[in-house]
């Protein structure tokens, strides 16, 4: 029987197999940050800063109006356009004003929607007429701001859409967002009718402009919008559908309807803009605003020119950043129509503050950079258009 062989031992020459090492543990990996409060609320942020801009608007007005002996909340309800629409509210139309020089102005220049809301409101709230009108302008400034933020985002995104909302509680002018106006309630509708437009919702859109063209005339640049969008929609996709056809029908028929409805009860078919006429406020392709820039100081007509040439600047940023169709149609038209109108000039800067898609390059800008150098911006922006507000609400004369 033979005997088992014993296993070969190894030389001394010959390496023995390395001893294994312990693994050294991976870095745990880094908690992601959590979303910042815009991230996770953008509305709320939107709507937040909105308001906080108001409330700095109305906080100076009282404190300079305390200050002088005068009646700040009286200048945001009780003067101006507010007067003519809440006695519109109150009476009906008829009423007229014949000035020293002969004009008469009449009543009929203000269109329906604000005075039949301020109505509704004092039947059912313990409130007068004219301060109905300021809960009527300040709640549409709500859903003015929704809808900026919602349009905002959708065209550029969330945090854009945050800053465009409170950009637009920033504006020179925005004071009159607080006043018994027309301006809340029209760009209220025209932002939510433009962002149907942009969700393809012909038919909604369409019923927003109805109510838009029973505001405001600039509705105009509203129906032009979304007609030329609907001319382009159908081109581009070579068939007619009937949601578009309805929401471009739709579209111009409070503003006819209103301009109708003068023409009969005046008689005249070219009624409503004779009135407007008698107001001053015709179109002359901007011959008046060329001679108030010449009959200026240089140096005031000089900054003018600046400022003019920097809304020009404004709206070809808009035109390179490819806004939508009908924002950019909307935006373009409401600033052409402010320009070359016969109005005095003062009135010219809040005539175009419904044209919120100026603000869109400037609040993506700001959009990109970080909250610690946004948010002294948008204050600094604040504390200015509010202290501007004061000095122009507590002066002689109408925004």
């Amino acid at each position: 029987m033979s005997r088992p062989s014993r296993p070969p031992v190894p030389s001394p020459s010959t390496p023995s197999p390395p001893t294994p090492t312990p693994a050294v543990p991976a870095p745990a990996p880094r908690a992601e940050e959590a979303p910042s409060l815009l991230d996770r609320h953008p509305l709320r942020c939107a709507l937040g800063g909105y308001v906080a801009t108001r409330v700095l608007g109305l906080a100076a007005l009282l404190i300079v109006a305390a200050a002088t002996g005068k009646d700040g909340m009286h200048r945001l309800s009780g003067r101006w356009d507010a007067v003519w629409y809440a006695r519109i509210a109150g009476h009906g139309y008829g009423h007229q004003v014949t000035l020293p020089n002969g004009d008469v102005h009449a009543d009929l220049a203000f269109f329906p929607l604000f005075p039949a809301l301020e109505r509704a409101v004092s039947a059912v709230l313990p409130v007068d007429v004219a301060t109905a009108g300021l809960f009527v302008s300040w709640s549409a400034s709500l859903a003015a701001a929704w809808g900026i933020h919602a349009v905002g985002t959708r065209v550029a995104g969330r945090r854009t859409g945050v800053v465009l909302a409170v950009l637009w509680g920033v504006y020179p002018t925005a004071f009159v967002q607080s006043m018994a106006y027309t301006e809340t309630l029209f760009t209220a509708l025209a932002a939510w009718a433009l962002l149907a437009v942009l969700r393809d919702r012909w038919v909604l859109a369409g019923a927003l402009c109805v109510l838009a063209g029973l505001t405001r005339p600039t509705a105009a640049a509203l129906i032009a919008a979304i007609g030329i969008t609907a001319v382009v929609t159908v081109v581009r996709e070579r068939r007619l559908r009937a949601r578009v056809l309805a929401g471009t029908f739709l579209a111009p028929l409070g503003w006819l309807g209103y301009i109708v409805y003068v023409g009969l009860r005046q008689g005249s078919a070219t009624a409503y803009f004779e009135v407007q006429a008698a107001w001053g406020n015709s179109i002359d392709g901007g011959v008046a605003l060329v001679r108030f820039i010449a009959g200026l100081p240089w140096p005031a007509a000089l900054g003018l020119c600046l400022v003019l040439a920097l809304l020009g600047g404004l709206v070809v940023l808009c035109v390179r950043q490819r806004q939508p169709l009908p924002l950019l149609v909307y935006t373009v038209t409401v600033v052409v129509v402010s320009l070359v109108g016969a109005a005095y000039f003062g009135s010219r800067p809040r005539l175009m503050m419904p044209a919120f898609g100026l603000l869109l390059p400037p609040a993506a800008a700001l959009a990109r950079l970080r909250a610690r150098t946004a948010v002294p911006v948008l204050g600094g922006l604040a504390l200015a258009s509010a202290a501007y507000g004061a000095f122009t609400l507590l002066g002689s004369g109408p925004p």
